[in-house]
């Protein structure tokens, strides 16, 4: 789900394979191929992709600043480690620079403001406002407050990011890579 929600992102290039190929659908598989090519999302070390396996806040944030920045090789994401956006984000956690450089872009958002969840598997509604603010939507704070899921759905659908989904898919669930 993720992995399809980015690739709107993105052009692509390249493919890869992996051992549990056979889990995807055609338009999961292409749209994994395509973002592990660029180095946005990564397989496993043991040639899996989990397709099926949620996935948490600061993964999507790793994602979406590979896919924002171009950054796929991670080499200037220390200059963004130490800012302390969210008290749940310390200097030494492996998402930190992509937590803060997301959250300062305004690309992503805490549960409070002080409070990130990195650990926290993500809704297919968060993954709709993570993406949608960092190809520029939500300049007016729409995507937060009462009703703010409708918003994003609504936008998300206008843009065609819901075309591929399945119809079963349920965006209040935890969104799977």
């Amino acid at each position: 789900c993720v992995a399809m929600l980015l690739s709107v992102m993105v052009m692509g290039t390249g493919a890869a394979s992996f051992t549990d190929q056979d889990e995807f659908s055609d338009n999961y598989a292409e749209a994994a191929e395509v973002l592990t090519g660029m180095g946005i999302i990564q397989g496993y070390d043991d040639g899996s992709f989990l397709p099926q396996r949620n996935i948490n806040r600061a993964q999507v944030a790793t994602m979406i600043y590979r896919a924002a920045t171009g950054d796929v090789t991670d080499s200037k994401i220390s200059q963004f480690v130490g800012e302390d956006l969210f008290d749940d984000v310390n200097a030494d956690d492996w998402f930190a620079g992509y937590v803060n450089y997301c959250g300062n872009a305004e690309y992503i958002k805490g549960f409070t403001p002080d409070t990130f969840g990195p650990y926290k598997q993500v809704t297919g509604y968060q993954v709709l406002a993570m993406i949608l603010r960092a190809v520029g939507y939500d300049e007016n704070n729409e995507y937060t407050g009462d009703q703010w899921t409708l918003r994003v759905a609504a936008t998300a659908r206008e843009q065609g990011l819901l075309d591929n989904l399945n119809p079963d898919t349920n965006l209040a669930e935890p969104a799977t890579r």
